[in-house]
């Protein structure tokens, strides 16, 4: 299974291609508010790189917190996308080993479909001023 990780929860953002737990190869870069203009540059770099194409990937894991709002909505829209116009299954995980747990439910056969952002805290919303 060729699989994409997705990690956008900093200003530092990364990528990794899997072939199941075999890392294939990486991409770090430090997005900050570039993430949304550079990211699927950055993923079409990291498959021409290994000599692979969109088609040919088939799962992703996406790091889904906790983190930056906008950095994980972006993240995780980029994912779920594809995951939906590859007609891939697409986990989400956290922790410190979050690629191998998200890799492993991918190999177990888990789909979660949509990946949903875990923000670590409760939004703080701005009241209206009037």
């Amino acid at each position: 299974m060729l699989i994409l990780t997705i990690k956008s929860d900093a200003p530092a953002a990364s990528l990794g291609l899997y072939n199941d737990l075999e890392l294939l190869g990486n991409e770090d870069w430090l997005a900050d508010r570039t993430l949304a203009d550079t990211i699927h540059l950055k993923i079409e770099g990291l498959l021409k790189s290994l000599n692979k194409d969109w088609g040919d990937i088939t799962g992703l894991v996406c790091f889904e917190g906790p983190g930056s709002f906008t950095g994980l909505r972006i993240g995780l829209s980029v994912g779920n996308a594809m995951a939906y116009g590859l007609s891939a299954p697409i986990v989400g995980s956290r922790g410190k080993d979050w690629v191998q747990t998200g890799i492993k439910k991918l190999l177990d056969g888990k789909n979660d479909a949509i990946v949903l952002p875990h923000y670590g805290s409760e939004p703080h919303i701005t009241l209206a001023k009037k």
